[in-house]
């Protein structure tokens, strides 16, 4: 086993660091404060090839693959959490899904603009009342001669204000339960679909989220992904390459938090000495700093798996699972060891401790990724088969 990146991949994460630094921490504060998106920001970071880097070179990608983008998303993650979003909404989820399952001219359609971040991407799974339980969604897409006619709503769809194009997955037929279920290309900008933003949310304050509302939105049927019926595989294919990048964002916030308390505790003093020498503080750094690594660990694993092709739901479901539970736990300890200053909006910790909440639910919660665990354990349903 080799735990050292290539000489290229540690060159991929430095340049990620490099830009992090000098185009997003200098207004980060502003930026999350004023719930601003910054698409600028976002085409900068497509024109550099980030998003590129599980797309071959025929359809605008580099092929760097799924460790090149877990690196490059834990660095971006680490200075601002809601400029990781992309990497999803863009890369891991519309276009890789459509290089998996679409046709050659949807391929050539959508995933340049995609990767070069010319368009916003989405996708949109949740509804009201279809949460973890993706097989209980109610949207349905009823097909009418050359085009499916659709109905219904979406909850807590990212990027949902910004979107030029995203994933739609609904009903097709109502009878077959998981099996009626179908993905569909759609264009976000077509009569028919009303997004109403949700700014009112504890964290992720520069990432635009929405609800999607669907009144006969018409989607042509050449925009199906796969064949009727495979929208319910398709949707959990998609979540297996999103959830790596949700959990390395979690790597960077929970790596924020500890380079923010090992600054912190050697500059302030309480009882005549630095609070680092304290060993209660000294605990709870020594706590997240191996949590992190663990996690670290098991999620590089995931992207290595994913990097030479074999299957990895039951690795990305631990990634995931250990990587959001770590950005939880370190942020908790840093407002401990921060106190009243983690409080305020004086230090990142605020920020770090509201984001970090964040990727215990999205893509899939960390209940759902203990329940993907401990069923392979027990053997009632093999992740990888």
């Amino acid at each position: 086993m080799n735990f050292e990146l290539t000489e290229e991949l540690q060159d991929i994460k430095r340049v990620a660091r490099d830009f992090a630094l000098k185009e997003i921490a200098p207004t980060v504060d502003q930026d999350d404060k004023a719930h601003r998106f910054r698409q600028d920001l976002v085409k900068k970071m497509g024109d550099l090839g980030f998003f590129g880097c599980v797309i071959p070179e025929e359809y605008g990608g580099n092929d760097m693959g799924f460790l090149a983008i877990t690196l490059i998303a834990e660095e971006i993650a680490r200075v601002h959490s809601s400029m990781r979003l992309p990497f999803n909404m863009n890369a891991l989820g519309p276009a890789r899904t459509i290089l998996k399952f679409g046709s050659e001219e949807l391929k050539r359609k959508y995933i340049p603009g995609l990767v070069s971040a010319d368009l916003m991407g989405c996708f949109a799974i949740t509804e009201p009342d279809a949460g973890s339980d993706v097989a209980s969604m109610k949207t349905r897409a009823v097909l009418e001669g050359d085009h499916y006619v659709v109905n219904g709503s979406k909850m807590w769809i990212s990027n949902a204000p910004v979107a030029d194009v995203g994933l739609l997955y609904a009903v097709t037929d109502p009878g077959k339960g998981a099996r009626g279920i179908s993905a569909f290309v759609m264009d976000c900008k077509s009569p028919g679909v009303t997004v109403e933003p949700i700014t009112e949310k504890l964290g992720t304050w520069g990432a635009p989220v929405g609800a999607m509302t669907f009144e006969n939105f018409r989607i042509p049927k050449e925009n199906l992904l796969g064949a009727e019926g495979d929208g319910f595989k398709i949707c959990m294919s998609q979540l297996d390459d999103t959830r790596l990048g949700c959990a390395a964002g979690a790597l960077g916030v929970a790596q924020a938090c500890i380079d923010a308390v090992l600054q912190y505790a050697n500059e302030r003093q309480q009882f005549g000495q630095p609070i680092g020498k304290f060993q209660m503080v000294q605990d709870m750094i020594a706590q997240m700093i191996v949590e992190t690594e663990a996690a670290r660990l098991l999620v590089y694993r995931a992207a290595f798996l994913k990097d030479k092709g074999v299957p990895n739901t039951l690795e990305t479901s631990m990634g995931k699972y250990a990587s959001a539970e770590a950005a939880n736990k370190c942020a908790d300890f840093a407002m401990k060891i921060f106190g009243s200053y983690g409080y305020s909006e004086e230090y990142p910790v605020a920020r770090y401790y509201r984001d970090a909440k964040s990727y215990q639910i999205v893509e899939g919660t960390s209940n759902i990724q203990k329940v993907i665990i401990s069923n392979d354990a027990l053997g009632y349903r093999k992740a990888n088969r």
